[in-house]
């Protein structure tokens, strides 16, 4: 007979779910409307958005299709031949007014963030703090944006460098930063003189809306002409991207996503001559050498691993330890995850340190990446179950996985994009590095040493496009350019001379003599 208790608590359930999700929506709505979407103009059933944080629906939305693209670019042409002719500094101007505006938008958005994209509400604040930080460097660098003065080998001659604006950039952003990779790419670029078509992934497009309306806010606080059209969203699937990569009058394609995406969109742009900017998968490593300081180490692979749920480009995947200290190192690792499951829940919630991952999707690829260790003698898995299964339902949050396992097997080079951390013994550091660089990506890696000659030869054998010395491999600052070799693409956004990616190079010579010029090289000609 069946307990009709047991029907009569799923009932409750099912109800205070239906309750969760319609509050979860309202929510969002209110936070849309307070930064200006207009949630109607975008209604349709092409693209359905869900909260990862209880996996509740929360918008339905139109996607964009191949005349509005085509419409859209077309209209990007037009603002990108009347922006290129303002200023360098009063393009500055604009994107100062627009990091006004995230000022002011900083809670809301950050919160949007978070309820879109899952990650906890410090980290949806950081995000948008960091758009705010990449405004703050381009509006300086829009004074800066010069080129060189060259000496010439022939009389009255003179050399000079030219950095000229490139053309419409298309932006291709995936879900775990949802904002700030494509205010990297968009602030730098409209400094330099570009229009800017954004292609948010599918699962969050109600922040990029947001993004869109706080900087209409922008150009009506600025007190410049700015060209209708002069950064535009576009949404959609894969095939609303493919339409963008493929379309010669976009120079410039800056994609971030998965090493498999990025050798798509690489191959499409080549064919086409156009350029890329590619930020794809790593599979970032530290080191961990008899002098390091455990203090220093622990608490910076411990964000590394588990932030974000594991789901950051510059997460850390991989740890190598000093087989002196291995065991020991273990330890210590074991016990500090012993308490993360405590920190595991809502994003929101000022107590959570870790929210869900994106999906089942990842959930279920966590589970491959895991059984495929299972099957390997030796290894030891703590951790990795799904959590709250009750509670979420719809939701994926998870128990972060720690790997004690003696070698570095192929399951390890492969990305997952969750909070697994495979810890490995090494035994000189020669051996170190040369683990850490075997495998396809070549993103973020660390070392955690007190000797200096150990420090430095890990920078110079290090493949990756970042390495650090006794902090982790996760969180860099948007004054150094980011990116990383092999897999991951080779591209660089963000600080540094990153901006030169959004230009073209132009070498004018000129000639201020009286009389007939020589010919370079001492050529006789006539």
């Amino acid at each position: 007979m069946k307990d009709k208790n047991c029907c009569h608590v799923e009932i409750n359930s099912d109800l205070q779910n239906k309750q969760i999700f319609g509050e979860r929506k309202m929510t969002v709505k209110k936070i849309l409307k307070d930064l200006g979407v207009k949630l109607e103009d975008y209604k349709g059933r092409d693209i359905e958005v869900y909260s990862p944080i209880e996996g509740s629906h929360i918008a339905s939305l139109h996607s964009d299709h191949h005349q509005t693209v085509d419409e859209k670019i077309a209209l990007s042409v037009e603002a990108f031949n009347k922006w290129r002719d303002v200023p360098a500094p009063k393009r500055g101007e604009l994107i100062r007014c627009f990091g006004d505006e995230l000022r002011k938008s900083k809670d809301n958005l950050g919160k949007l963030v978070t309820i879109e994209c899952g990650k906890i509400l410090q980290e949806g604040l950081g995000e948008v703090q960091e758009m705010i930080d990449i405004c703050d460097f381009a509006v300086g660098l829009s004074r800066q944006v010069g080129g060189l003065t060259l000496p010439s080998e022939r009389p009255a001659h003179v050399m000079h460098e030219n950095w000229l604006p490139l053309g419409p950039v298309g932006v291709i952003s995936a879900f775990n930063f949802p904002v700030a990779v494509w205010a990297w790419n968009f602030t730098l670029a409209v400094i330099c003189g570009d229009s800017v078509i954004w292609k948010p992934s599918e699962k969050t497009p109600l922040t990029a809306l947001a993004c869109q309306e706080i900087y209409k806010k922008a150009v009506k606080k600025c007190k410049i002409d700015v060209p209708q059209g002069l950064s535009q969203v576009i949404l959609g699937f894969a095939n609303i991207g493919e339409q963008l990569v493929n379309d010669s009058r976009v120079p410039l394609i800056s994609a971030t996503g998965s090493s498999a995406m990025g050798q798509t969109v690489g191959q499409h742009v080549a064919k086409r001559f156009g350029r890329s900017i590619l930020e794809l998968g790593g599979n970032n490593a530290v080191i961990v050498t008899p002098s390091a300081d455990f203090s220093t180490a622990l608490p910076s692979i411990l964000f590394g691993a588990v932030g974000t749920a594991g789901q950051r480009c510059t997460s850390t995947r991989r740890v190598f330890v000093h087989i002196d200290i291995y065991n020991k190192f273990f330890e210590r690792l074991r016990v500090a995850y012993a308490g993360l499951p405590k920190k595991v829940g809502d994003p929101l919630k000022e107590e959570t340190l870790i929210g869900p991952l994106i999906d089942e999707q990842s959930f279920e690829d966590m589970q491959d990446s895991l059984n495929h260790i299972k099957n390997h003698k030796g290894a030891k898995i703590i951790g990795g179950h799904r959590l709250f299964t009750k509670k979420y339902s719809e939701a994926y949050y998870v128990e972060p996985a720690l790997v004690m396992i003696n070698e570095q097997i192929d399951i390890i080079k492969n990305e997952t994009f969750a909070p697994i951390l495979y810890v490995m013994p090494y035994e000189n550091l020669e051996q170190a590095i040369q683990m850490q660089n075997d495998v396809p990506q070549g993103l973020s890696s660390a070392i955690f040493t007190s000797n200096i000659s150990e420090a430095e030869v890990f920078k110079q054998y290090s493949d990756c496009g970042i390495a650090n010395v006794n902090i982790g491999t996760s969180g860099a600052e948007i004054g150094g350019a980011f990116g990383g070799e092999k897999e991951t693409g080779g591209g660089r956004e963000s600080g540094s001379d990153a901006w030169k990616s959004y230009m073209r190079r132009q070498t004018s010579t000129t000639y201020y003599g009286d009389e007939a010029p020589e010919l370079a090289q001492g050529v006789k000609f006539g």
